[in-house]
């Protein structure tokens, strides 16, 4: 396990969103570096498009599809 050092802002925002989300600080930080990671390796596919594939990948039997 490494150390981060982020600014007080995002911790902040780490802090409130991870309460919404249900998952620690560190999951929420994790989630969001995996999902800045996809969207530069993938720059043509939008967030739902990603999350869909990483389901996906983690063979999920039922994958609802997003309504623009």
């Amino acid at each position: 396990m490494g150390i981060i050092k982020i600014s007080d802002e995002i911790h902040d925002e780490l802090r409130k969103n991870c309460h919404v989300m249900s998952r620690s600080i560190n999951a929420q930080a994790e989630f969001w570096i995996k999902m800045g990671r996809l969207a530069e390796l993938n720059p043509t596919l939008t967030f739902s498009e990603l999350i869909v594939n990483e389901l996906a990948n983690a063979n999920v039997d039922k994958v609802l599809k997003v309504v623009k």
